[in-house]
């Protein structure tokens, strides 16, 4: 299994609009991030972890001209946005639907704000061809066992997900007990990390430091990223075996 992330920022991304600080102004590429999303490749085939608000320009960024499958870990603009660039895809795969899951939250939402998508009155143009299902448990998914995970987003239960030795998990304020084990034996763990200052929706660079610890996985990426994260100054301070996500990292499994 290969990963790739796709986006490491936050609702915003980075830079921020109208925003001078000295993240939004770095010259820095690692200091660039579109919003969180993350492409998995296993066993010939792509699976995708949302269709963030810039999912075109990560593909093309990317090279990725396939995807087979979407996990979707909540309905947030951020996350799901980018779902009309999935018509594109279709095309590689001779207009098979893409079968996409989540939660039944995300999937009503979903198909509510984009609801032209799974309309069959024949009104709209091209459209993105989509199947989508709501998961409470694990499932298969091309010879992957996948499990949804899940965490608190303030007030909010959303997923993160478990497939094969990758755990994901962004936008994260809390995770329950039983979610903790459910992360237990990852190779590499995705995890969200805004910023140092405390937020009430998302952990803090030290919460995932206490999370990751508790994990315990061999490799962990803090991802979710603000414009207040500067990936060579802040990167210094982190502890072996975590480090700091960027656009275009890949990683092995």
């Amino acid at each position: 299994m290969n990963i790739v992330i796709l986006g490491c920022g936050t609702s915003t991304g980075v830079p921020v609009i109208g925003c001078h600080c000295e993240v939004c102004s770095s010259t820095n590429p690692l200091d660039k991030r579109t919003r969180s999303s993350l492409l998995i490749q296993s066993n010939g085939r792509n699976i995708l972890i949302d269709t963030s608000t810039d999912l075109r320009a990560q593909a093309l960024a990317n090279g990725v001209e396939r995807i087979d499958a979407v996990l979707y870990t909540h309905p947030h603009a951020d996350h799901i946005h980018g779902i009309d660039d999935l018509r594109a895809f279709n095309l590689s795969n001779d207009n098979a639907a893409i079968p996409c899951y989540g939660s039944q939250r995300t999937v009503s939402r979903i198909k509510a704000t984009f609801e032209y998508i799974f309309r069959e009155d024949g009104r709209d143009g091209w459209k993105p061809n989509l199947s989508i299902q709501a998961v409470e448990g694990p499932f298969e998914l091309f010879g992957e066992k996948v499990a949804p995970v899940p965490v608190m987003h303030g007030h909010s239960m959303i997923m993160g997900w478990r497939v094969g030795q990758l755990a994901y998990v962004t936008d994260c304020s809390e995770i329950p007990e039983s979610s903790f084990n459910a992360l237990l034996g990852a190779e590499i763990l995705v995890l969200g990390a805004l910023r140092h200052k405390p937020h009430p929706t998302h952990f803090t660079i030290s919460q995932a430091l206490e999370a990751a610890k508790k994990i315990g996985a061999p490799r962990t990426i803090f991802t979710h990223l603000s414009h207040n994260v500067l990936y060579e100054r802040d990167s210094k301070n982190l502890p072996p075996g975590i480090e700091f996500a960027h656009d275009g990292l890949t990683a092995e499994i």
